[in-house]
């Protein structure tokens, strides 16, 4: 039962991550009056909320409807009647770069039904919070130096079951930061003869088991997926979702308040440790390496590139761990959003937060990166993707599609890797 229960919640995730929100039966739309979601500082944003069943207005529905500021506690709320299921509501400006969010509850036969949408003011102006400290480079060169003494000690072992005409797949395992400390993984490398680019593929949020890209290595791409928990990634699903509401839980707060001993340190050191792995495999090109995450893989995407120059390139959808004293300046703060609860407002834990957030690695980007978003994300919400975004020097190639959430929508995805496939053409 707990097995089939596991399967259930993976199913769940995978399709908040991946794919679009199922459709019910009533929808609510909610649109701004500008089309590209954006406006001056200073300008009113105005938004349409249509009510739908079966695509048809749905008359006298009653809804409520919220504005806010990013991730905020609403400035303005009021109850109306829709007499034809079409109303348009006045959200107000902002005199500050940022975004401004209306969320719509429907109510239709004693049934909630939720829309919301997001616009930006000048988004290309929002500046992060979050401080460099001064040591912030002096602190990551010296942790990576002491972890090139440790020997890399490769463990490879080849799954015939997964493997395919094209492909070979190996679960694979290397010594982390420290002796005893492991980074596992999948492999899939291609059977041809010849030499490869390779994609380190670095994971959201949570504890499971990977696969491996076999789809990617047939293409021609050596691919890396890393788990971050430094267990095989390859075991019953029952280990992980133990893992997950046992010893892992809240894994993203543990030793928050020491630098030193934070959890995300192995994490962080142990995409270089994946990378110094890719670099020993003789199927690999030798240069060309992309780092490809979203969510907490977006961030670790970013903090790869930044503590690895070996990273030519980057893709990155909607970041985590961006700008996460947000909240503690009257603005949204990045997940996991752990400044939103008192009991992590302290000195020692916000100083340590500052040597893992995303904006300060994204301060030393300057690589070519491809980024994908929307502006409904209330998990890494747009106004800390851009409190990091902003920082970055190297090009950058958006793929905004506003009235996302936390997912991505196929078109994106693909169009990331027809620009791995270019940016990799232009490189060789």
């Amino acid at each position: 039962m707990k097995n089939l229960f596991f399967l259930f919640f993976l199913l769940c995730f995978s399709h908040q991550l991946l794919g679009q929100p199922a459709k019910q039966l009533v929808e609510v739309l909610v649109a701004p009056q500008n089309a590209d979601y954006l406006y001056k500082l200073g300008d009113e944003a105005t938004f349409n909320i249509t009510v739908l069943k079966n695509n048809v207005p749905v008359k006298d529905v009653e809804i409520r409807y919220d504005i806010s500021e990013d991730m905020m506690k609403p400035s303005r709320s009021e109850v109306l009647s829709a007499k034809n299921g079409v109303i348009t509501v006045k959200g107000g400006t902002l005199k500050k770069a940022g975004f401004l969010r209306c969320q719509v509850n429907a109510t239709y036969e004693g049934n909630e039904y939720k829309g919301l949408a997001t616009v930006g003011f000048e988004p290309e102006k929002i500046a992060p919070v979050a401080q460099l400290p001064d040591d912030f480079e002096q602190f990551w060169n010296q942790e990576k130096s002491k972890m090139s003494a440790i020997p890399l000690d490769v463990k490879m072992t080849l799954l015939p079951e997964k493997c395919t005409e094209k492909v070979n797949v190996y679960h694979v395992n290397v010594q982390n930061f420290e002796s005893g400390s492991r980074v596992y993984g999948m492999l899939t490398v291609p059977k041809g003869e010849g030499k490869y680019p390779a994609i380190l593929k670095v994971p959201g949020a949570g504890v499971r088991a990977y696969n491996g890209d076999v789809e990617n290595a047939s293409k021609g791409y050596i691919v890396l997926e890393i788990g971050i928990h430094g267990i095989p990634v390859n075991l019953p699903n029952e280990v992980y979702w133990n893992l997950a509401e046992g010893a892992l839980k809240n894994y993203n707060t543990i030793n928050l308040e020491n630098r030193d001993q934070y959890y995300y340190k192995r994490v962080y050191l142990g995409c270089v440790r994946a990378i110094d792995f890719i670099f020993t495999l003789p199927e690999f090109d030798g240069t060309n390496l992309i780092a490809y995450g979203g969510s907490q893989g977006g961030a670790l995407s970013i903090v790869t590139a930044s503590l690895d120059k070996r990273v030519k390139g980057l893709v990155s959808f909607y970041p985590a761990l961006c700008d996460m004293t947000g909240y503690l300046h009257g603005r949204a703060g990045g997940w996991p959003h752990m400044f939103n609860k008192e009991i992590n407002n302290t000195p020692e834990k916000i100083k340590t937060s500052l040597y893992y957030d995303v904006v300060n690695f994204a301060r030393h980007i300057q690589v070519p990166g491809y980024y994908g978003f929307g502006y409904n994300d209330l998990v890494c919400p747009p106004t800390t993707v851009y409190a990091a975004l902003n920082t970055i020097s190297g090009p950058k190639e958006y793929f905004i599609a506003e009235d996302t959430g936390h997912y991505t929508y196929p078109e994106q995805r693909t169009k990331s890797m027809e620009w791995i496939s270019r940016f990799l053409q232009q490189t060789r």
